[in-house]
């Protein structure tokens, strides 16, 4: 169901994380050279699978419990990607002079996915709520 607000959350950190990782660079090394996602396997991987969670979770809209924990997988999931980007960003190879010159947009993504899961997941434990509440009036 789309027209819930946490399906919004969910598939616009799903364009994120699918979509949008692939135009921008991760950062820039000695010599201009943009280090893109294509270039680094484990954070392309990660990048894709929780786009692919993030679009499960939203056809899972019938089980709401089902979605509110694969939202927090999702959530596990873009916090290891930030610290693998953290860590590979502070950590150049130096044996082949790596030196990072400048970020990229790319580095915040995982963080703004967190905030939308984090978002859908609330939106999520109202519906729930709101569910429980009119089976007590019945």
């Amino acid at each position: 169901m789309i027209q819930r607000i946490q399906s919004l959350y969910l598939l616009i950190s799903a364009i994120i994380s699918g979509g949008l990782v692939f135009a921008f660079s991760l950062w820039t090394i000695t010599g201009g050279y943009k280090v893109m996602i294509t270039d680094e396997p484990i954070a392309m991987a990660l990048f894709i699978l929780s786009a692919i969670l993030s679009i499960y979770t939203i056809t899972k809209y019938k089980v709401r419990q089902t979605q509110f924990v694969l939202g927090r997988l999702n959530i596990l999931i873009n916090l290891a990607l930030v610290a693998l980007l953290v860590y590979k960003m502070m950590n150049p190879n130096l044996a082949v002079g790596e030196v990072i010159e400048s970020q990229g947009i790319v580095m915040g993504f995982p963080l703004v996915s967190v905030i939308l899961i984090a978002l859908a997941n609330r939106a999520i434990k109202k519906d729930e709520d709101l569910v429980r509440s009119a089976d007590r009036l019945r």
